[in-house]
This record gives structure tokens, sequence and C-alpha cells, in this order.
């Protein structure tokens, strides 16, 4: 069987074709079924090489039996919309969809190194290498490159640092302040803007008098929009000689005291013009002064974020306002770390991306009959009651045992609303209304008539809630989740929460046709949600995936406390040290030569074939360099690229110390640029980082995948077929058992 990838239609398929042949050539053709897994991984993989690198190339892919179409980017999507009815493929499946639910990042790079070290691994059982010999000369060759590559890792706290520094120069006034270079990449305005109209003398978050109710009250009246210093919240606050100056809650930072510069050839020019705010902050430059304002002192998060953006600009925008959010209410919770449990989505395809944003709160679509709930409770509180499982009559609780010595005669009665046997559904509604109830939070699913009753009887239900968000809304409204509804109490209704039709940053309410989106607000609500638009419906999955791909990014940053050097300086020290280990190992093989063996059955060790599999082992990471440099545009071709690395590797060979180099190298910013960045004038501006435990986590579980599939892709010959085997030149690439 031979496999061949095809497109038809921006639809992605994979398909095995066999080919006919005479009976001379059947037994090789049968050599090769033995390790048609090897193969399927690499046809597989190989539909995903343009996934790999910031600069990705989107696919479409097309859902044949609806007819839609949908833009992706991630090997996730990819996989998901494959045809993996083989065992190789389900396996394939398993192992990025565990990577994908631990970290959220580090999927491309596992899936283009599945088909890698796949095709090295075919190569070597073509030159009759044992499989003994490949999984341990491999899984001993990649233990010790990431060994090797610790010397790479840098403290978040170190790189925070460094960055920060890099951005701040000092200024020769005599007040001993420094001055923030303006970056392109992020927004030098520092501003908070709220979805309605504020005045720019309006006090909005004091800094002194902080108190949780206060900051929520202040800052759940809108959405909050980018600003530029991580973790810095600009009051508009009144100083002692009467004029307006925006200061920058724990650094001292006045926005007034800086220069006036415009910008007159910016991409975001148009958009802080239209700004709310941007007539009080015009000035491209923000003047640090006091001693909080030291570089080394930044607790922002803002240029770390950038480093682990890989360009991803949009979501730069997001994250900032989440983590400004964030830190306001650390100031009055005590806690910094940045808290991706507190954030969740809400998808409105057929916006424009300039409405995505994020707002305090939960924000949801509803059906327009509920929406008209919601317009009948206006701004009043709201009693509140969350419910775990489905709200059905038929939902049982995980482990919940049938009581003995009864017989169910019907499990799921079907009755139809108005009927005398509709107990269930009188009850439920019963309960609802003697308990005052007008929210209910279902995490799960939620029985259509009982909605129906509810949006007549003016109660909203909301059903596939986030369990996450239920947690939030208990621990701000007081209430506790229930199982079912015959527990509820009053002691287990929440009060105080508050709804309202979502409103776009103009002001608009928005109607998408059969979904509306609302939000929901609790007074002390520790949740955030990032609205996210686009005028696309079939991209819309594909901007839900780069933003939780670069949110998790920071997260993982912050919880390892240590990234890596990005733009491959982390594989080219990978694929240097592989070639030194098999240069090594070739050495000790010739110094006890022995003779060749036929069959890899009769070799007396391993080590003979350790430099084949460990030179097999450094192809995967050239390749892997080779493709991220055709896809960030440093190289035209694979020629072009593959050159390139080897011009690298016998630079750091000549220097003596490979990781020396690359440590070099990074610095000085000439290799290791991070290429779909904007520069914004320094070599600093432009590093790129990337998380250690998930790549190198994707590592290895795109080899132990290899192995996997290799030990086990055997087929067991029986019949005639096995004595004409056993007659045939072809018998000593078998093992009969």
């Amino acid at each position: 069987m031979c496999p061949l990838e095809y497109y038809e239609g921006g639809t992605i398929s994979l398909c095995f074709v066999r080919r006919c042949c005479p009976l001379a050539m059947a037994f090789r053709d049968v050599n090769s079924r033995r390790h048609i897994g090897l193969q399927q991984l690499s046809s597989l993989a190989s539909a995903g090489r343009t996934l790999l690198g910031p600069m990705k190339s989107c696919k479409f892919v097309v859902d044949e039996s609806t007819n839609q179409s949908m833009l992706i980017c991630s090997a996730v999507r990819l996989i998901e919309s494959l045809d993996l009815s083989s065992a190789a493929g389900q396996l394939l499946n398993e192992t990025i969809q565990a990577q994908n639910k631990e970290f959220k990042t580090g999927m491309s790079t596992l899936l283009f190194l599945v088909g890698a070290w796949s095709n090295a691994v075919l190569e070597c059982l073509q030159q009759n290498v044992p499989v003994s010999a490949i999984v341990s000369a491999m899984s001993e060759g990649l233990n010790s490159c990431c060994e090797k590559v610790q010397c790479l890792q840098r403290s978040v706290h170190d790189v925070n640092k460094e960055l920060c520094s890099s951005s701040v120069r000092p200024n020769t006034s005599s007040s001993k302040t420094y001055e923030v270079a303006c970056d392109s990449f992020l927004n030098p305005q520092i501003f908070l803007c709220l979805q309605k109209e504020v005045s720019p003398s309006k006090e909005l978050v004091p800094r002194n008098s902080c108190s949780r109710q206060e900051a929520d009250s202040n800052l759940n009246k809108g959405l909050v929009l980018p600003l530029a210093g991580f973790g810095s919240i600009v009051s508009p606050v009144r100083s002692a000689d009467g004029n307006n100056a925006s200061v920058i809650s724990g650094s001292g930072v006045s926005a007034s005291s800086c220069k006036q510069k415009r910008l007159t050839h910016s991409r975001y020019f148009s958009a802080l013009a239209t700004s709310p705010s941007s007539s009080q902050l015009d000035d491209s430059q923000v003047c640090l002064s006091g001693q909080s304002a030291h570089p080394c002192e930044c607790y922002g998060l803002g240029h770390l974020a950038r480093a682990l953006s890989h360009g991803n600009e949009p979501n730069m925008k997001l994250l900032k306002s989440i983590v400004a959010y964030q830190h306001e209410r650390a100031e009055c919770s005590g806690s910094s770390q940045f808290n991706i449990a507190e954030v969740v989505t809400c998808c409105l395809p057929g916006l424009p991306e300039s409405y995505s944003c994020v707002c305090p709160g939960f924000v949801t679509l509803v059906s327009p009959e509920q929406a008209t709930v919601i317009k009948h409770f206006g701004d009043k509180p709201l009693q509140i009651l969350l419910t775990e499982g489905d709200l059905t009559e038929a939902y049982r609780h995980l482990g919940f045992i049938k009581p003995r010595n009864v017989r169910t005669m019907l499990e799921r009665p079907d009755l139809q609303e108005g009927r005398p046997g509709d107990v269930w559904l009188n009850t439920s509604l019963d309960t609802l209304m003697r308990s005052q109830v007008s929210l209910v939070l279902v995490k799960g699913h939620v029985c259509e008539n009982l909605l129906e009753r509810c949006v007549a009887n003016k109660i909203l239900v909301i059903g596939s809630v986030p369990q996450k968000v239920l947690s939030a809304f208990g621990e701000a409204s007081g209430a506790q989740p229930v199982t079912y509804l015959t527990q509820l109490s009053a002691s287990c209704v929440g009060s105080g929460a508050q709804l309202e039709l979502w409103t776009a940053s103009d002001g608009r309410a928005m109607d998408l046709g059969e979904l509306v989106p609302v939000r929901i607000r609790v007074r002390g609500l520790a949740l955030l949600t990032a609205v996210l638009t686009t005028a696309v419906p079939a991209k819309m999955q594909l901007v839900e995936d780069r933003f939780w791909t670069f949110v998790y990014r920071l997260h993982h940053a912050l919880r390892d406390g240590k990234v890596f050097l990005g733009g491959g300086a982390v594989e080219l020290l990978c694929l240097s040290h592989s070639q030194a280990l098999a240069e090594q190992a070739l050495k000790l093989v010739n110094k006890k030569p022995v003779k060749e063996f036929h069959s890899p059955w009769l070799a007396a060790s391993s080590a003979q074939y350790k430099p084949v599999v460990l030179q097999a082992l450094a192809s995967g990471w050239s390749q892997y360099l080779a493709a991220v440099m055709c896809n960030t545009a440093k190289a035209t071709s694979l020629f072009e690229a593959r050159t390139l690395i080897e011009h690298h590797l016998k630079k750091a060979a000549d220097c003596g110390s490979p990781s020396a180099y690359v440590l070099k190298e990074f610095q000085t910013g000439g290799t290791f640029r991070g290429g779909p960045v904007p520069s914004t004038g320094s070599a600093e501006g432009c590093r790129v980082y990337d998380n250690v435990t998930a790549k190198t986590e994707a590592w290895r579980r795109a080899l132990d995948l290899v192995l996997l599939v290799l030990q086990t892709d055997a087929e067991i010959i029986s019949g005639p077929q096995s004595n004409q085997l056993l007659n045939s030149p072809a018998s000593s690439e078998f093992m009969f058992l």
C-alpha cells in the first residue's frame, strides 16, 4: 500500500492506494507492509508541515455532510478533520489531544517531529538496524538533548528584567526620569476606556482607597481596552496644581509631563484618534519618574508576553486588558499571579475583528426569546441558582445506583407539554418560582420543554456553562451548586446577579440573528470574558485557537518560571549535539570494527548501529529547522534553508562550544530573530522565547509515539504464504516464530 495525499476543493484528505505488482515483488511489498504504521504517521504528519512556525499557512477544511468550511491553523483541528480509521492515526490523535489538553501549545511541533522521526526510523530499518537498537539509541539521544539544552533556559524574572531595561533609556533631565521608547508593536498609549461615556476628569479607580467592591464596581461598568504597560491602570486624577494628569498606579507615571509627539504614519494612529480617552493621552512616550519607575523593578508582563506572542498582535492587545484588570484586583486581594482560570471566551462570528474586547463578567449567547426576558429584568439584582449536571428528568449523577427490587417500566416517558402526567416539569417550575430564582446557570444540557416554560415565567436558564464559571459565580454570589432541583433550598440561592445585553465598543447592541450576546455580572466576580469576533464565520475557530495558544504560552512561562531561547535556537543546539553524539559513537565503532551482518537478528551489539540511529535523530531536527526557516521567510527553499543550517553548524563547531555560539547569535539577534515580529529598532525588541515544559514534552511524546508504533507494527503471516517466504531470498528479512 502506498500513501497518497491529495487536496480537493480545500479539503485535506489521506488515502492509501494499493499497487498491483507481480508475484516476484510480492514478498518485498509484504515486507514494506510490516511498517505501514510508520508510513501512515509520516503521511498524516506531512499534512501539517505548513502549520509549523509563527507564520502559519492556514488550511480550509470542508465538512462533506454540511458543506461548511472552516479555516484552521492548528494541528488539533487538522487531525480532527482527517480520516483516522487506522490504529496509527488513532494513536496520533490521542497523543496530540493529550498535548492540547495539558498545554494548549506545542501540537504543531509534535505533529511535525512525528513525521520526521517516522521517516528517520524507516531509513534505519532499510539499513537493517534492529528495532531494539533504534529504540535505545533514539531514547538515549533525546534524553541527552534535553539535558544539553538546559543551558538555553532563562528565568522569567531575568528575561522580564532584561526586556524592560532594554526598552527604557535614561533621560537627561535633572529629575532622574526614565523615558520609555515608543514601541510599534505595543500600544504606546496607556489608558482605561469604559464602554459607557465617562468624563476624562472623573476618577476611575482610586489608588490608595482600594477595596474589592470599589474596584469591581468601577471596572464592571464596561469593557477594558488595551493598556501599554501591563499591570498598570491609568487613573485620571487631579494634581496639586489643579491640572489633570494620568497617573499609572504603582509606578508614578505622569503622562502629562511628557513631550508630545504625534504619530502620522502609524497604522494604529486612526484607532487611537477615535478612542474616547485618546484626547487626554496623545503622547507617544511616557515618562517614568520616582523610585518605583526603575526599569529593574518593572512588575509588568508586557515585554515578556510580547516575546512569547510570536507576532500574535490582536491577542496581545486582549491579553494586556486581561492583565490590567487582574492586576487592579490583585492590589486589593494580594494575589499578583496571572490567573488563566478567570478567563473564558465568547465567539461572535459576523462582527469585524476590531470589536474584539475583554469584558468583566460572563458573556454568552442566548436565544431572542430569552433576550426579551433580560430586557424585562432591567438593572435590578436577581436571585441566581447554579446546577451541576443536566437539567433534565432522566439525568442521574455519576455513580448513581438504582435501588434494588425496583423494576423500571419506562425510563424516559415522552410526555407532551400540558398533559396530566407532566409531573416533573410542573414540579421543577414550581420549585424555581417558589424560591424566587430568576437566573439558572446549568453545567450540562437543559430540557427544551422546561426552557420554554421558564421563558414564559420570566426565568432565564442558560445551559452548557463551564465549571470555572459556576465556581466564580458561586464564590461571588454565595450560591451553592445543586445536582437536582429537589435539593434547592434558600441557602443554595445566590443574590446580586445583573443581566444586560452585550454592547459593542461604540455602544450598539448586537443581534446576531438566531443568538443574542448577553453579559452577566455580580459584584466581586473574578471572571473575564474575551469576546472574540471576526467578519468571516469560517475563521472563528482559528481566532479562538490563536487566543488560547497565546494565553496559555504566557501561563506556562509563569508557572515554569523559565523560558527557552526561541527562534530555533534550542533545535539548532539539539541538532549540533546529536551530530556530535553520532560522531563520538562512530569513533568507538571504528576502534572495534566488525563484519557486516545481513540479518539484524545476528547483530552482536546495538552499539554498532548507534551512529546511524543518532544521525537519523539529527535529521529530524534538521528537517524541523528547515521547515521553520521556510515558513518564516528566512529561506526561499528547503535547499537554501539546509545550506544555512550547515553554515551555522560549521560555525558552531569552529567555535568549540555550540551552546556558546547559539547564545551569542541569540544576543546579537541575527539568526534567531522573530520573523513576523515588527522590529523596534533594537535587537532586544525582536527576541523570541518559548515554553520549556510544553516544548520538551512535545519532543518526548513525538518520539514515544514513533517508537510505540515501531515496536507494535508487525504482521503475523500464516498459511501457505509462510512456506513461500521461508524458501524465498527475502526470508532473512523476517523472523519466524
